[in-house]
């Protein structure tokens, strides 16, 4: 009895020890400000979570408010109304449009996005069997060997043709939702498509100017290489008379050598230019070299960039459209993941003609047939059909939040090629000026080279500065060009 009192104490001691510390914290408590904080503040995550359900409600019952096209409508058969040619044609470049319609016809990025479609399209065709009967027919014969009670065995031959049918009965629609949700991935595969093409036929125009750029660059760069090249000869003759010190002919050495690696890169970087072009319009890079392009001096820019753009603009874009049509899919997908729930009704029917001879293989003597339905429920398949429901419900969200993102990707790339376009227009009015002002000037030098006022290397110089700017000039004009490029893509063709 005491041994048994002894534990009995020593048990709620080590009671009291685990207890004790949890009573002091329970009976310290908070103070009542703080309990009306934390309970302001649970209300007030509840209000923001509440409100933002409701937001996201709306955007979905929105967005499932938008027309459906019939999906045998949604092809397009003349992949030029991807790209808005017309625009094109505005920069009245006959190269330009040349190679665009070869990247048209054979670029295999593009051949690679109508084939994707095609694919898509047949898994719409696919998913609508499903909707339909099943029929299934054959043929089999044989002999069969039957003892004979009497004396040896009998042999019995014959031949069947069965034929067998099922049909789902689709009284809840699940499988017409699922064609639905296969539907829409045919259409999200068309709008991929147009981006494809958007994307590549926008390359194709800025490799181009940026390849003419580069062509107009080496020009003067190899008129700058030739200047300084007269400039240490020059300094060198200067040099051996004790005019000029060997520093100044060491530094007229270097800024030539400097020169000539600036237009061994500048070439480098048109070839890379032209291999870029030849795999876009579907060509080898072996033939880049007989690519011709318009001149920079017959470019006549004129700025086409507006003032402001719409927001409405992005609902043009592809990504826009494809993030809408995901969305609608999710939505349909979490239908169907409800509709698991439901029982799967099955008709089902038997035709078997079986006879001894071909003749009279089809006489209704020797047919068998049977017709059933059945229902079936599935009462316990281990929490598959819950967590497939709660997985689309997620992915529904997931369609949401990238739906969301898109729009303000779209917003922020429209924005940021509209400022860069004007910013790019701004920096050309005022290196056109600054051309304008070194020309004027170079006038002056020439008059004054005549008159015998200054050295034919104090003329190098100046016609080097002036050489200068009209590489900057041609620089950002071909970057104003390259930046209504970006506008249209960012637009979606369009602005």
């Amino acid at each position: 009895m005491k041994r048994f009192i002894s534990l009995l104490l020593l048990l709620l001691a080590f009671v009291g020890v685990d207890i004790a510390p949890a009573q002091a914290f329970i009976r310290s408590g908070v103070s009542k400000s703080e309990k009306t904080k934390i309970e302001q503040q649970k209300k007030a995550d509840k209000a923001k979570i509440a409100e933002q359900k409701k937001a996201d409600k709306e955007i979905y019952k929105r967005i499932q408010k938008t027309k459906d096209v019939p999906y045998k409508k949604l092809r397009v058969t003349n992949k030029y109304d991807f790209i808005n040619m017309p625009w094109w044609e505005g920069f009245n470049d006959p190269y330009l449009t040349e190679y665009i319609n070869r990247a048209m016809e054979h670029n295999y990025d593009l051949k690679i996005a109508t084939l994707t479609v095609d694919e898509y399209f047949q898994g719409v065709k696919a998913q609508m069997a499903n909707e339909m009967p099943q029929i299934q027919g054959g043929y089999n014969a044989g002999d069969m060997g039957l003892p004979n009670f009497g004396y040896g065995r009998d042999t019995v031959h014959g031949m069947g043709i069965p034929f067998i049918a099922n049909y789902e009965a689709d009284i809840f629609l699940k499988n017409h939702d699922k064609t639905k949700s296969q539907k829409k991935l045919f259409e999200a595969s068309i709008s991929d498509e147009r981006s494809t093409y958007i994307s590549i036929v926008s390359s194709v125009g800025t490799t181009y100017y940026n390849i003419v750029k580069l062509d107009k660059i080496i020009s003067l760069q190899q008129e700058i290489v030739s200047l300084r090249k007269t400039i240490y000869e020059l300094m060198a003759l200067s040099h051996q008379e004790g005019v000029t010190s060997t520093s100044d002919m060491i530094k007229a050495n270097k800024s030539y050598i400097a020169g000539q690696s600036d237009l061994v890169d500048y070439q480098r970087q048109r070839q890379t230019l032209l291999n870029q072009l030849a795999v876009l319009i579907g060509d080898s890079p072996a033939n880049t070299g007989s690519y011709k392009r318009i001149a920079y001096d017959s470019i006549k820019y004129k700025s086409n960039v507006p003032d402001v753009v719409v927001s409405d603009i992005i609902m043009q874009r592809p990504d826009y459209h494809r993030a809408e049509v995901m969305l609608k899919k999710a939505g349909i997908d979490v239908r169907v993941a409800k509709k698991e729930f439901l029982p799967t009704i099955n008709i089902s029917g038997l035709a078997l003609f079986n006879s001894k001879y071909l003749g009279s293989i089809f006489t209704t003597e020797n047919m068998l047939w049977s017709v059933g339905g059945a229902a079936m429920l599935p009462i316990f398949t281990g929490g598959a059909r819950i967590a497939n429901l709660r997985i689309n419900k997620v992915r529904l969200e997931k369609a949401l939040r990238n739906y969301q993102k898109t729009n303000l990707t779209a917003i922020q790339e429209v924005n940021d090629s509209l400022y860069t376009a004007k910013m790019d227009n701004q920096k050309l009015n005022q290196n056109k000026e600054h051309l304008r002002l070194e020309t004027q000037d170079f006038g002056m030098t020439n008059q004054r080279l005549q008159q015998g006022v200054i050295s034919k290397l104090d003329w190098c110089q100046m016609k080097e500065n002036l050489l200068t700017i009209q590489r900057l000039v041609a620089s950002d004009t071909l970057d104003c060009m390259v930046d209504e490029i970006n506008i249209y893509k960012a637009t979606g063709t369009k602005y």
